[in-house]
Parts: C-alpha cells; structure tokens; sequence
C-alpha cells in the first residue's frame, strides 16, 4: 500500500501540471481571439474628404475626392458618417460635355459623382474655419447634423484631402491656406477632446510630406503623394473635357481599394507600396511613429470600412414562418383587448364635406392680352376699311 501511494502523488502532481498547462493555453487562445476581434479598439468609422480647389482645370481634385468616398462607401461607411467637402462642382459646370457627371478614368465608364453622392460643404463653404471647425466639432449649435463630425474616443477616422500645395500650406481655393501646425494643433485638439482612436491622414498635393512633420498628437498615421521639394503629378488626360482626370497618387490607391472588400486582411504596409516612383514619378512618403500597432496588424478596413461584429450562420432560417407566427399572435391580442367605440371626429368637423365637395367653377375671364389684340384688329380693319380722312370723325 506504501508503494501505491508512493506512486500516486506524482502521479497526481503531473495531472494538475498539464490540467493547468492546458488551461493556460485555452485562456490564451481565448484572449488571442478577443485581440483579433477588437484589435482595432474602436466601434465606428468616419471619414472626412475634402477637395480645397476650385475652377474647371482643376477638376482632376474633384474627382480624387469623389473617388475616395465611392469607396468608402462601397466598403461600408454610410453618408451619415462622412463629411464632404467640395469646393467646386464639375458636374454642373457649363464646361462639362457630360452633364450630372464626374469621370475619374479616360474610358468613361465609372460616374463617381453618381446618382446618391451627399455633399455637406460645398462652393464658398469649404474654407479653412469650417474645415477646423468640424474637427474639433467647435461648430454653432444651429449646424445640421449632416454636417458635424460626432465621433468620439472609439471612432477611426479617414482624413483625406487634395489640393494645390507647397512646403507646409494646402491652399483653399486661391484665397486662403491652411499650415500644417494648425492642422497638427487641430489633432492635437481632437485628441484633447477624446474625439479619435486612431486617425489615418492622407493627402495628395505637391510638396504633401510637409504637411505631417508637425504632427505630434498620438495614434496618427500619415501618408502623403509627394516629398518635400517634389510635385505631385496629374494623369489620364482626357482631350475631350481639355484636363486631366485624376492625381497619379490618388489613382494608384483607388486601383489598389477596387480589390478590397470588407472582409479583407490587406494590412497598411501593402497600401505604402501601391505607388512606387516609377509610378508616381514623385516619391510618396509615409509617418507611423506617432501610431501605437504595428502597420502591418493594422487592417485597410479599419479606416475604409465600417465596423462590421457579425456571427456566421449555416442554418437555414424560414422567414416566411416567423412573419405567420407574429400575424397570428397580433390577431391574438386583438381579441384579447376590449372593443372600443370609434372616434367620429370626421362628424364632428365638415372634414368629409371638404373632402367629397367638387371643386367651385372658376369665372371665365379674357386674359389682358387677348382684349389688347381685339383692340389693335379693330383698328387695323378701320384704317384699311376708312383710312386716316376719317379719324376727324372719332376724335
């Protein structure tokens, strides 16, 4: 008995060993699938697009800024969480050959204006207060919702913007500019005021690197078409409108976004190679010391798509039972409740007269033109008839 009992002590010892060996790795496992399914932190996206050029040869802006939000809309973020910000509108310019539409290829295909694009700020709108304003949601009380950024400190949000540029400044159309040291002040606001989780800025003008090298506020990636001292370059001219169509920066995304869907794993760091120097001809750069995760844990959909927590199901759900079983239990309680007597208040207000009565005979009257013509007949037939020796004979 000595000896058995000798035996089951390590015996015992060993099982609770790989009990607690297995359970360390099933809690681990666990907490890898909680990190995978709220490796972001955040519960909703925003995007906020912005076109700061205004007349007809800059129409390539316009559709940059289309494009961007055909595709963020694609991938799931709907209107009432994006701000538009247009300062021109090319579809309706009496330039276009195509009116009601903006074109962001050469073969004429893709309408990225569309039939349901919801501009918030367009024309002399888009200036550098109310770009600042709905960022840091010092807007007045009055402003429509449609026009407010309403994030908060679970939000992802996509800052986009194009435009004419140099070192430090993005112009406004040609009036005014907004430097990249208000533009990082207004982040840092943004995060003082706990309005982001993470923040992706993009920007597609000449000299756009410049535009991020203040940034100093946390969980901020940046990207930009051009370095400092280089020009950010147009493409697919198109002879038939006289301009060209798109930014080469902004096209080489948009091709790489027409192969994302929402269920993706395409990370960040495939978004900084779409546009080589070979083919952008300027040399796109990128910021991501500021941001917290790795780039390559960081999904594209985390900024271009919406927040999207789904559970798969291969059942098979009869929709047409459970629409039978709810019109049974509403006859249910209907004869469950007591009758009442309807209202009559039809009786009690000449509602139904007003409805049933035939509409009142109008009086007929001659027009003034007609009784101004009748005049000048008579006349006429008077002079031929008589001529001017009669006219003593009236006056």
């Amino acid at each position: 008995m000595a000896v058995t009992y000798c035996f089951s002590r390590p015996a015992t010892a060993l099982v609770a060993v790989l009990l607690l060996s297995f359970g360390s790795v099933a809690a681990s496992h666990i907490e890898d699938q909680a990190e995978q399914l709220f490796r972001s932190g955040h519960t909703n996206n925003w995007a906020v697009l912005v076109c700061t050029s205004r007349f007809w040869f800059n129409y390539r802006h316009v559709a940059n800024t289309l494009s961007v939000y055909r595709s963020v809309k694609r991938l799931g973020i709907p209107d009432s969480h994006i701000v538009l910000m247009l300062a021109d509108d090319m579809a309706c310019n009496p330039r276009n050959p195509k009116p009601a539409t903006v074109f962001s290829h050469k073969n004429m295909e893709l309408n990225v204006y569309g039939d349901d694009v919801e501009v918030d700020y367009r024309s002399y709108e888009v200036t550098v207060e109310n770009f600042l304003r709905v960022l840091t949601g010092r807007i007045p009380p009055s402003t429509p919702r449609s026009k407010r950024l309403l994030s908060d400190d679970r939000s992802n949000i996509l800052i986009y913007m194009t435009g004419h540029g140099g070192n430090g400044f993005l112009k406004f159309q040609d009036s005014e500019e907004i430097t990249n040291i208000e533009l990082a002040d207004a982040f840092e606001q943004m995060w003082q005021k706990r309005r982001y989780n993470e923040l992706l800025f993009i920007i597609d003008t000449c000299q756009g690197a410049s535009m991020y090298e203040r940034f100093y506020s946390p969980n901020i990636m940046a990207l930009a078409s051009s370095q400092v001292g280089e020009d950010s370059l147009s493409h697919q001219p198109d002879p038939a409108i006289g301009v060209h169509l798109m930014d080469r920066y902004t096209f080489y995304v948009l091709e790489f976004l027409e192969e994302i869907n929402p269920a993706s794993q395409t990370n960040m760091n495939d978004l900084f190679q779409v546009c080589p120097k070979s083919l952008c001809v300027s040399t796109p750069g990128h910021r991501t010391d500021l941001f917290q995760r790795d780039p390559k844990n960081v999904l594209i959909t985390d900024f271009f798509g919406s927040v999207r927590k789904v559970e798969i199901t291969t059942e098979t759900i009869n929709l047409q039972q459970g629409s039978e079983i709810m019109e049974s239990s509403y006859k249910e309680d209907q004869m469950d409740e007591e009758p009442v007597e309807p209202l009559k208040y039809a009786e009690q207000l000449p509602v139904a007269q007003i409805i049933h009565q035939k509409p009142k005979l109008k009086d007929w009257h001659p027009p003034g033109g007609f009784i101004l013509g009748l005049w000048a007949l008579i006349i006429m037939v008077f002079f031929k008839t008589y001529g001017i020796k009669h006219m003593k004979f009236i006056f």
